[in-house]
């Protein structure tokens, strides 16, 4: 056993973006980081898309801890020009139901347009991003070593040391595992969770594809029925009972360099059990097969790398922090891709865990009370995403059900990142870190709206859903139901026609976002008025 003599002050297992974000965070305010990884860049990862309050974390953390190449993600133009030409444009989610063998509905489409005071988002093209955020924790003083696998890790009461199957080992003060679902801590620790709480039951087929066109050539939708942007210009989302398909671009705009384009498929395996007689692309055909419109956008693509197959992708941990270790993000639990929550989780557990673990590296105080929200935020994105993305998959099969799910999550996503931009303002205005530190101070940790009108229709949505699923209410009242609801609720943000089922495609214009301030501000809801009266940010 080689031992190395110098002790860091944190390693970091795992050098996607989660690792190398909070490394160089660290690395930056003057802390020693060892970061591990068992395979090295630049390499293929999963978690592609974003969402508008990515972007609001993305920069608010930026911000806070004074490491601006991070704020570089949350900008399709900085991407571009600061990292590669390698990656498509995001400025919408958009949704097309489809039944076998038919032609989808466009009454049965959705979109929501990223609004602009958020960013505009990108298409990660993550061998890209990825190896960009490891040179800059190196440039900021991390030590690496990649094709490090570790083999066991001792924590001690004063430090914890990772040992490698090289015979190698390293010490530390404190240990951060971002490796994700293989995680050694987790696993050496016996972490995770059996059988799993988690609700929603997926698994995945998924590969990069060159030759796919866009969706909005093959749906045959009249000019009636056009969105407000192309679909091709976000993430396109292929709906069907109890499953979906990803179509995420990276040709997508005129200075595209990548003819690229990642394409997967979530299955619920209670629906779809595996099928070992076929391979995994062969199994992806016969899904595509089943859907005209779906099957024509493919029509001559053809795969650039082997397909990944998974079991079920759920899993979640009983504990995610303890004396002088945490387990960070994909480390801990995911659900599924299909809202994009994976880098935005990825980025509130970040901002939450740097300030804490600052002061205990400065203090050498690293008791668990300390983290303990940490550990509360962490459990609670696993589990407000799985109801959500539980009950959209329950809602796939009935469009008003699923309409007002949608409605519910996109409203949700315009507050949640104004709330977070609110915060970042009100630092910066009054010059110290209070208001940034009490986005921590919330009810509802997880949540991406923390609010209690915010909770209160997400539990009517996702509880439902979940009455659908277990055969107590029927799809069409259930859909009835929370069409009224979404009516009735005094913060759907009406200019946006979010309180509108009828308006399918949601599309945020400066010109409507600036007129939710106005009404805001005459809002009798101060919570309201507080939140939105100034809608529209100074950048």
């Amino acid at each position: 056993m080689t031992e190395s003599t110098e002790r860091h002050d944190v390693i970091v297992i795992g050098t996607g973006l989660s690792g190398t974000m909070l490394s160089s965070i660290l690395a930056r305010k003057g802390f020693s980081v060892l970061m591990l990884d068992g395979t090295q860049h630049p390499r293929f990862a999963v978690g592609e898309s974003t969402i508008g309050q990515t972007l609001s974390v993305l920069k608010l953390i930026a911000a806070r801890y004074d490491v601006p190449e991070i704020a570089d993600l949350a900008s399709f133009k900085t991407v571009q020009s600061r990292i590669s030409s390698s990656h498509g444009v995001k400025s919408n989610f958009g949704f097309a139901l489809h039944r076998d063998g038919e032609e989808p509905d466009p009454r049965e489409t959705n979109m929501f347009r990223i609004p602009s005071m958020m960013g505009q988002a990108a298409h990660f093209f993550r061998q890209d991003t990825d190896a960009y955020m490891l040179h800059t924790a190196i440039r900021y003083g991390c030590q690496a070593r990649q094709n490090y696998r570790v083999d066991r890790i001792d924590l001690g009461e004063d430090e914890v040391v990772v040992r490698g199957v090289d015979g190698t080992s390293h010490r530390g003060r404190y240990l951060v595992d971002a490796s994700g679902f293989r995680s050694p801590l987790a696993t050496q620790l016996n972490l995770r969770e059996r059988p799993s709480r988690l609700k929603h039951h997926a698994r995945s087929l998924f590969t990069h594809m060159i030759g796919v066109q866009p969706a909005d050539d093959h749906l045959g939708f009249g000019p009636a029925d056009q969105p407000p942007v192309p679909f091709n210009e976000g993430t396109m989302h292929h709906m069907f009972e109890r499953g979906w398909m990803w179509v995420i671009p990276f040709d997508n705009h005129p200075g595209a360099t990548n003819p690229l384009c990642s394409v997967g498929i979530q299955l619920d395996p209670r629906r779809y059990p595996a099928r070992p007689d076929l391979t995994a692309e062969e199994e992806f055909w016969s899904h595509v097969d089943r859907f005209p419109a779906v099957e024509r956008q493919l029509a001559g693509a053809r795969t650039v790398r082997e397909w990944v197959r998974t079991d079920r992708m759920q899993y979640s941990s009983t504990k995610t922090v303890g004396h002088r270790w945490c387990l960070m993000s994909h480390a801990a639990g995911f659900i599924d891709p299909l809202f994009s929550r994976g880098l935005s989780n990825t980025s509130e557990v970040i901002n939450a865990l740097a300030w804490r673990l600052i002061e205990a590296l400065t203090e050498d105080d690293f008791s668990a009370d300390r983290f303990e929200y940490v550990e509360k935020l962490e459990q609670g994105l696993l589990d407000y995403n799985d109801r959500l993305v539980n009950g959209a998959f329950v809602a796939f099969e009935h469009y008003d059900l699923w309409n007002s799910l949608f409605r519910v999550w996109a409203a949700g996503s315009v507050l949640g990142g104004k709330h977070v931009l609110n915060a970042l303002r009100e630092a910066r205005t009054a010059g110290t870190d209070a208001p940034l530190r009490a986005l921590d101070d919330t009810k509802y940790p997880g949540l991406w709206c923390p609010t209690d009108f915010y909770s209160e229709l997400y539990e009517d949505v996702v509880g439902a859903c979940e009455r659908v699923d277990a055969g107590s209410l029927a799809a069409d009242e259930a859909a009835e139901m929370l069409a009224a609801k979404v009516r009735a609720a005094d913060w759907m943000l009406p200019p946006l026609g979010f309180d509108r089922p009828e308006i399918r495609f949601i599309d945020p214009t400066d010109e409507r976002m600036a007129s939710i301030g106005d009404w805001a501000a005459a809002h009798p809801r101060p919570e309201i008025r507080e939140l939105l009266a100034s809608a529209v940010p100074t950048h």
